[in-house]
């Protein structure tokens, strides 16, 4: 199993371990789009902090995140897993897993990241701020610069099994599953059962207890209909509809009644 994962927009500082080495990192096929798009943004930061800060999208109050990135080579390196915080990383909660499932999480997530392309947990990442929907100066959308390292290099990743994809709509622009890749595909939205509307805040959270529940009750659907079995049994309440056409992915609604 496969499990896309968003990164969050706040991350944890990077704390004092050893700088980046990029070599280093998960999916090395994408080891020259994450040069060129690391020369860029930390270029670009270094050079011009208004400009960065305009790129970025970024307020007067974070203005220290231009800096952080134009000292990106430099900066201690952290395991992924504890740079990411936020809503989907808080309930998922990796630190507090048991060693199985920390193995699990190791071998199946994979973090989306507008910087990197694609992240292990257990790589070792400097905090960083630059988002899949930025368009760097020199690159354009990043969303659009992904598409072709990740199409060479995901459908291996992804290998025969199945691919659980929780992404927001800006990190799925950087790879769309295609072909049989596609048929073992299966998309999450998370509805509030009385009102069948998508809650942005608790989508998050419950995506992040989905992928904790998976990881520590050792399940390992093969395909999306094991997948809805797996989540069943693990209490949840989930709807189900297969693709109506060959290339296109499962989508899946988890039904819940309290928004907390």
């Amino acid at each position: 199993m496969l499990v896309l994962l968003p990164p969050s927009e706040g991350k944890a500082a990077s704390g004092r371990g050893a700088p980046l080495k990029p070599e280093s990192l998960s999916l090395p096929g994408l080891a020259a789009a994450r040069e060129t798009v690391l020369d860029e943004l930390v270029e670009l930061c270094a050079a011009d902090e208004d400009k960065a800060r305009e790129v970025l999208g970024l307020s007067e109050g974070l203005r220290g995140e231009v800096a952080k990135n134009a000292a990106l080579r430099t900066a201690g390196a952290r395991p992924a897993g504890e740079i990411y915080t936020g809503v989907l990383y808080d309930a998922l909660d990796l630190a507090t897993l048991d060693a199985a499932a920390k193995r699990r999480a190791a071998a199946s997530l994979l973090v989306f990241s507008g910087l990197w392309g694609a992240v292990r947990v257990t790589d070792r990442i400097p905090s960083y701020r630059c988002s899949m929907s930025v368009r760097l100066p020199g690159l354009g959308a990043l969303g659009g610069f992904w598409r072709a390292p990740m199409a060479e290099v995901l459908p291996e990743a992804a290998g025969s099994g199945l691919v659980l994809d929780l992404r927001s709509a800006a990190y799925a622009t950087a790879w769309k599953p295609k072909g049989e890749v596609a048929g073992r595909t299966a998309t999450v939205r998370v509805l509030h059962a009385p009102t069948r509307k998508v809650v942005s805040h608790f989508n998050k959270a419950t995506k992040g207890r989905i992928v904790r529940s998976l990881l520590t009750a050792g399940a390992a659907p093969k395909n999306p209909a094991g997948l809805v079995e797996a989540l069943r049994d693990l209490g949840y309440e989930v709807e189900a509809t297969a693709p109506a056409r060959a290339g296109a992915a499962w989508a899946l609604d988890v039904l819940v009644d309290e928004v907390h």
